[in-house]
């Protein structure tokens, strides 16, 4: 790998991801078989791919049939997170956009079509998701380790809100953890990134995760870097109280939200953490204030990351009452 002036740390140019030949990276996943397939989602399906070296890494062959266009799709996560190095965002280490030729059925005869594939892929994050990890194992996560992840999380959205990057699509899904329950924020296929001196943009085309999306954006189309803090309250919630928001009908979180805010009291919290103390007791009091904070109607009345994180790292005035 080619290094820097100084001989030691590498250069830019050579983390950066790589283009990877499609060939290469069929080898790599056995030709996309079911054996590697590791997760699908609305952006396509994630395949585990061994390189040469041993070292394992994500491939994500995006789907035709995404929410938005595939190479739209393709085109924010290559080109807003190309250069993206943080603890907690996942690292693109290469992509794909290759065209081959296929025979296909085309209104009842078959003929020679030029077909793209779009590939990322990422380094591999053994753990899984954030979702996997809070409602579908057994074992209880123990307070420390949930109260690291959030802070986390907030630690990679403050580095990616600094670009300014606003993904999106943030929700326990999209939250990876390695082997040391390090939290890594992940797809970025709905992200959009702002000009320097912009804070706020308007689409008519919204899409997005029913119940992790901001009323602002759903009902009138608005992006900011509070429509993340909104997902982010939800995130935190969850996390801390270990109950699922799962929008019913609407594609709102207005239920959770209300369950939260009635029952996650000094009792309640006690009752479930009955190991933790005071300090412990405190820090996930805080957690519930600043959801419920995250997810006021008005986007001006949510905190900012840096609020959110002076809070949790105890730089901020003491909790209300």
């Amino acid at each position: 790998m080619a290094t820097g002036a100084g001989g030691g740390q590498p250069s830019v140019l050579s983390t950066l991801p790589k283009n990877l030949p499609l060939d290469f990276l069929k080898t790599i996943t056995d030709q996309f078989s079911d054996e590697r397939k590791i997760g699908t989602g609305a952006f396509g399906t994630v395949y585990m791919g061994l390189m040469p070296d041993g070292q394992i890494i994500t491939v994500k062959k995006l789907a035709e049939n995404s929410p938005i266009a595939r190479e739209k799709a393709f085109a924010n996560e290559v080109q807003n997170i190309m250069a993206l190095h943080h603890e907690n965002v996942v690292k693109l280490v290469g992509y794909c956009h290759e065209g081959q030729k296929k025979v296909v059925l085309n209104n009842g005869r078959y003929i020679v079509a030029d077909i793209v594939e779009s590939l990322l892929c990422h380094e591999y994050v053994p753990r899984g998701s954030l979702q996997k990890n809070l409602f579908e194992l057994h074992t209880k996560m123990d307070w420390n380790i949930r109260f690291n992840i959030i802070k986390g999380i907030c630690n990679g959205l403050h580095f990616v809100h600094s670009i300014p990057i606003v993904h999106m699509d943030l929700k326990p899904e999209n939250i990876l953890l390695d082997d040391n329950m390090v939290p890594k924020i992940a797809d970025f296929g709905l992200s959009r990134l702002f000009g320097q001196e912009q804070t706020r943009m308007n689409t008519q085309n919204v899409v997005g995760s029913y119940g992790y999306i901001a009323p602002e954006y759903l009902y009138r189309g608005e992006i900011s870097t509070k429509s993340d803090i909104y997902s982010l309250g939800l995130l935190i919630m969850e996390t801390t109280t270990g109950e699922k928001n799962c929008p019913g009908k609407e594609p709102s979180a207005v239920q959770f939200i209300k369950n939260v805010r009635e029952n996650w009291k000094e009792q309640r919290i006690a009752s479930e953490y009955p190991l933790l103390d005071v300090d412990g007791l405190q820090q996930v009091k805080k957690c519930i204030e600043i959801g419920l904070e995250c997810v006021e109607i008005d986007r001006l009345k949510r905190p900012s990351i840096e609020t959110i994180l002076d809070k949790l790292n105890g730089r901020c005035a003491s909790i209300r009452n």
